[in-house]
């Protein structure tokens, strides 16, 4: 048999800046749809993103999709799904995305993001037949997850699954190959001293048989292959040597991975029968094998014996309790085949358009609940409700400030301005701002904080480094003129105060937090101070009412999460340990007053969500989902119609969104936000100013050094003309309290009304006619472009031309 090997330069892709990573793992995967790689950027941690085919015009889209926050060591597409790839990396993490076509906007966050909590992470493996289980090498150990097999001796250099899905084969730096049943043991079935050197080494299994293939080092003969029975590892059937070159090579650039394109991915109308993409520092060179047959004409199926599915046979449930189903196998020319441009001819020639993949269901075990706003997308509004010429901004508040605050009408920004300045902006009056002196609010001291009373929107509590808290009124209209008098001043704690936070029921009630390591409760109407809440070992970080008004939840730089009932004790009813980070930290009550959820930072000062059941504080966090290393705390913003909570600190460029519900696994990823400059705070309206007509979730206020930005938290939706009413729930009416304070404090408790936010004109979508599913049907000539006789043989004859002129040009060289 012979093979032709061609690989056109024009058929290169290019701007691919791969780089040299030291990693156990390839750095390249390939689905029948997509291919991706290692790249250099931020230091490994980003990943190109391209198609295996091109398109019409011949070229291939190269994206890059941010996905560590160290280098990628390893990835793998999952055999049943085109679109799903898994990622581990160096900041030990395994990450599932659902990444899209390289024109498409990409994920803004993973769908899942899993901590084995093994260390640095180097190897990452789907399962050939079972949905939701995926294999994990970590420096010595192998998880599948989440069972960890025997540790190792030393480094592990390759994973490889039995076709079947049976058993899991390793080689390791010590030199040894293991062969594991786990569903049996989690000592090895078989071992043995496999490899001459601790060089890298590869594993793979042959297919349908029991015996493995080993690439490695031999310390006298340099690079070999050898083969092996899995059933009787005492030694090797047999090897052949390499030699000590770097093999066949296309580009004068060093290899730095090499991946296979799936079976059905192949060309067969033109007797492909392989494709190798081989990844250098600049381009991925597409190999084609093509057996020399007359092609184009009909279907050879002695080279396409049939090849595996793409559904899974079995669940991971099935598979544990010994389930040996395998997949059913497709020919690769059946119409099952991802589609290709519409000028190859591969065989597609039913005339339709085959239905997009559903085996992204089989993989729900490993996903787990798929979140409705996992493809919420924020979006800045139009220039023109933009405040711009934003000058002397404040940009050293304490950690504990959220850098600005703003309510239905007003904004209130901090100024760098001596005598604690604060400006007032009307938001009907968005523009570009004068280049004059504005009108403030002159506290005389340093801000150290700053809230809207929720129920009356011209009320602005500021806090001072003085200790003193400073109650001021708001002219309807805005300032006209600079306020220097407040209307109170509030005195009781003895040092700088950290915090102030409003109660959610009852009007003019007040908490504040101070470094006297005191909570004190005020009575605004009144001016006095009601409580004081006593407990705290050092620096509050954090504070936050529950949604009923009845408990009042802290965090503390003394590593204890606390949880107050005022109107009964001065001291803690709960306490649980918090955060091991002593950088900051948030809290914020989440599922209806059931949980806390808590922003803070791990031992290694990686920045870290944490969920805690109110019901057992003391038991510590229930769930944790890792983010990003970056100095600054996540400020959230929970917003209970939707469960979805939005964080960002003050000087990133990316918000995170996750869905939190009650059951494992707690945090669901959604896309992230990202900005082209760092933001100074992130402020949020009430649900009524969301447009629901474009399905806004959540509206924001952006703050940046020179300018204030509305945006628009989006869930993308086809059918707009309806009221999304499974996104908007009845909403509380949180502007308007339910009590007084000295209501709240004789006993009484509140509770909001509500009321529905579909507009009078709209029908909710859950009464809307349904849609007639209809298959598109194209003609076979999309796929296929039949030629006349006579255009066959006019491009036969150019054909001949071309080869004799290029025999003549290279004899005569």
């Amino acid at each position: 048999a012979t093979l032709a090997l061609t690989s056109a330069n024009h058929g290169w892709i290019s701007n691919v800046r791969a780089g040299s990573f030291t990693s156990q793992g390839n750095h390249i995967k390939s689905s029948t749809r997509l291919v991706a790689f290692n790249t250099d950027q931020a230091g490994g941690g980003m990943l190109g993103l391209t198609s295996v085919e091109p398109g019409s015009d011949g070229k291939w889209t190269v994206t890059v999709i941010p996905c560590h926050a160290d280098l990628v060591t390893d990835l793998d597409f999952s055999p049943f799904d085109d679109n799903l790839l898994a990622t581990c990396s160096a900041d030990e993490t395994v990450k599932l995305w659902r990444v899209c076509e390289p024109e498409q906007e990409q994920p803004g966050g993973a769908e899942v993001t899993l901590c084995p909590g093994e260390g640095r992470l180097e190897l990452v493996a789907f399962h050939p037949t079972s949905s939701g289980l995926l294999a994990v090498g970590s420096t010595k150990t192998a998880q599948l997850w989440d069972t960890t097999l025997e540790p190792h001796g030393d480094q592990l250099q390759s994973l490889s699954w039995k076709q079947d899905g049976s058993l899991l084969a390793s080689s390791c730096k010590d030199k040894k190959l293991r062969v594991f049943d786990p569903r049996a043991q989690l000592t090895p079935v078989q071992s043995a001293q496999g490899l001459q050197s601790n060089k890298d080494s590869r594993i793979l299994w042959v297919k349908d048989s029991d015996h493995i293939l080993t690439t490695g080092f031999d310390q006298m003969r340099g690079r070999e292959v050898r083969l092996w029975d899995s059933r009787k590892l005492g030694s090797s059937l047999g090897s052949a040597n390499l030699g000590t070159s770097n093999g066949h090579c296309l580009t004068d650039a060093p290899t730095r991975g090499v991946a296979m394109v799936p079976k059905l991915a192949l060309d067969v109308m033109s007797c492909e029968v392989m494709r190798v993409l081989q990844l250098t520092d600049s381009f991925i060179v597409p190999i084609n094998y093509h057996v020399p047959r007359k092609s184009g004409q009909e279907f050879h199926a002695d080279l396409y014996p049939d090849t595996l599915g793409r559904t899974a046979a079995m669940s991971a449930a099935e598979w544990w309790k010994g389930g040996e189903k395998q997949q059913s196998p497709e020919l690769p020319s059946s119409s099952a085949a991802p589609s290709r441009s519409p000028s190859s001819t591969s065989g597609l020639s039913s005339g339709f358009l085959p239905s997009p993949s559903q085996s992204g269901k089989a993989i729900s075990s490993m996903l787990g609940p798929s979140s409705k706003f996992r493809h919420l997308q924020g979006a800045v509004l139009h220039r023109d409700t933009h405040f711009t010429n934003l000058k002397g901004l404040n940009l050293t508040t304490p950690g504990e400030c959220d850098g600005f605050c703003a309510n239905r009408h007003r904004v209130a920004v901090p100024l760098a301005t001596a005598g604690g300045q604060i400006a007032i902006f009307e938001l009907s009056q968005a523009g570009k701002l004068a280049d004059t002196g504005l009108p403030t609010i002159q506290n005389s001291v340093n801000v150290a904080d700053f809230s809207w009373d929720p129920f009356n929107s011209h009320r602005l509590v500021v806090a001072g480094e003085d200790a003193k808290i400073r109650v001021w009124q708001v002219p309807e209209g805005g300032l006209t003129e600079t306020l220097t008098e407040p209307e109170t001043i509030l005195q009781g704690h003895t040092e700088k105060i950290y915090s102030v936070k409003f109660h959610p029921q009852a009007s003019g009630l007040l908490a504040s937090s101070s470094y006297d390591q005191t909570v004190r409760l005020w009575n605004l109407e009144s001016g006095d101070e009601v409580k004081v809440l006593r407990g705290h070992q050092d620096q509050i970080f954090g504070m936050a009412w529950s949604p009923d008004g009845k408990l009042l939840a802290t965090v503390c730089k003394d590593g204890k999460l606390r949880i107050y009932d005022p109107r009964k004790s001065a001291d803690p009813v709960q306490e649980g340990a918090g955060p091991e980070g002593h950088r900051g930290a948030r809290v914020v009550w989440v599922c209806d007053g059931k949980y806390l959820m808590v922003s803070g930072f791990d031992s290694r000062s990686e920045r870290t969500l944490y969920l805690h059941s109110v019901e057992s504080l003391s038991s510590g966090a229930i769930a944790s989902a890792p983010t990003d290393v970056s100095p600054s705390t996540l400020i959230p913003f929970y917003d209970p119609d939707t469960s979805v909570v939005i964080l960002t600190g003050k000087g990133d460029t990316r918000v995170y969104i996750f869905e939190i519900v009650p059951e494992a696994p707690y945090f669901l990823e959604c896309a992230s936000f990202n900005s082209s400059e760092p933001h100074k705070g992130l402020a949020f309206l009430p649900k009524t100013e969301c447009v629901v007509q474009e399905v806004e979730v959540a509206r924001g206020l952006r703050l940046s050094k020179t300018s204030i930005e509305p945006v628009a938290f989006r869930v993308p939706r086809v059918r707009k003309e309806f009221f999304q009413d499974d996104v908007y729930p009845d909403t509380a009416v949180w502007w308007e309290s339910s009590l007084t304070a000295s209501a709240w404090l004789a006993g009484s408790d509140g509770k909001h009304q509500s009321i529905s936010l579909k507009p009078k004109d709209m029908t909710p979508v859950s009464e809307a006619p349904k849609e007639v599913q209809v298959r598109k049907y194209l003609p076979s000539s999309h796929y296929l472009e039949e030629k006349t006789d006579e255009q066959k043989k006019d491009e036969v004859c150019v054909c001949v031309c071309v080869c004799v002129c290029v025999c003549v040009l290279l004899l005569s060289e």
